[in-house]
């Protein structure tokens, strides 16, 4: 018994015909009966009736079919695990990132292996996949997601990001997944002849009428501090605007302003207070499109990732 019989005789049955099965199957019509022939000498039954102008199943023949269907079907799915398989060993996967995500030690993810570090493990495992890394906004970074220019992203999201029109704008939201992977609050980093230096927490409201650096509109750093201005009843004085945490805190060793972002392992010279009344927060989440098929190894990065950073 071969699957290529079992095909012609589900095809026969289905159709009722020996001609119209050998057209939708592109073989000749002698070619399908001897094959069907030979199935029913080696189960020793007929399975089909050819007496009438259509061609119909025998009793044997209608037991037949569920299991010819079966087993067509269980072979498909075989071959449909074998191409995944396959698709594992080759492949490319376009990810992007907020500005400071990228790099271990950044801060960004604290207590969390950095992103580099993790694709580095994703690559060992995977030595066949390619990876494309873009840094970005994140609200670059979703509209390239929508566009399918982007498999996957770690993107910087407001507290609460919950995809509905009027939250924040975010509405842009729909039709993708998150991931949220941790929430970090942000503190203000200052040169310590600053006349905000000193120690403790630091009311939002008193950064009011101090310049600033951050982010530009459209990252989550810059969103979290916003609404923590706007709950606070005040109104942010942004002086620099500037992607990479990195670079804010250079800004704000140069006296250009007091930066604000989450609180950086390395800062010397600096004086760091975290911010309160309210406790701005910033979310990093794994965002991934929901209107199209994710390829095998899109789908193995981001089961790698997500275990990686299990989440909130």
């Amino acid at each position: 018994m071969e699957l290529r019989q079992l095909t012609y005789f589900v095809t026969v049955a289905r159709e009722g015909s020996f001609t119209r099965a050998a057209e939708l199957l592109h073989v000749s019509q002698p070619g399908v009966s001897a094959q069907i022939r030979q199935l029913e000498k080696d189960l020793g039954q007929r399975l089909l009736d050819r007496s009438g102008r259509r061609v119909g199943l025998t009793p044997a023949g209608e037991a037949v079919l569920p299991h010819a269907r079966a087993a067509l079907a269980a072979a498909g799915e075989a071959r449909r695990a074998a191409q995944e398989f396959g698709g594992l060993q080759r492949g490319h996967v376009r990810l992007g990132t907020v500005s400071g995500a990228a790099l271990p030690g950044s801060g960004t993810l604290p207590s969390l292996p950095g992103l580099a570090t993790t694709l580095a493990a994703f690559r060992k495992e995977h030595p066949g996949i390619d990876l494309s890394l873009a840094e970005n906004t994140t609200r670059h970074l979703l509209a390239e997601l929508r566009a399918g220019r982007l498999d996957l992203a770690v993107a910087g999201l407001p507290t609460p990001a919950s995809g509905r029109p009027g939250d924040d704008g975010w509405d842009t939201l729909a039709g993708l997944a998150l991931h949220p992977v941790l929430e970090i609050p942000l503190a203000a980093v200052l040169p310590h002849d600053h006349p905000l230096a000193a120690d403790g927490p630091l009311p939002v409201a008193e950064l009011a009428g101090h310049a600033l650096v951050s982010t530009p509109h459209g990252t989550g750093l810059r969103t979290a501090l916003d609404r923590a201005f706007a709950e606070a009843g005040a109104t942010p004085a942004i002086a620099v605007e500037a992607a990479a945490p990195a670079h804010l805190l250079e800004l704000a060793a140069h006296g250009m302003g007091v930066a604000v972002l989450p609180t950086p392992t390395h800062s010397p010279g600096l004086r760091v207070r975290p911010l309160t009344s309210p406790v701005p927060l910033a979310r990093i989440a794994l965002v991934h499109p929901t209107d199209r098929p994710r390829t095998a190894p899109t789908s193995a990065l981001l089961a790698h990732l997500r275990r990686t950073y299990p989440g909130l």
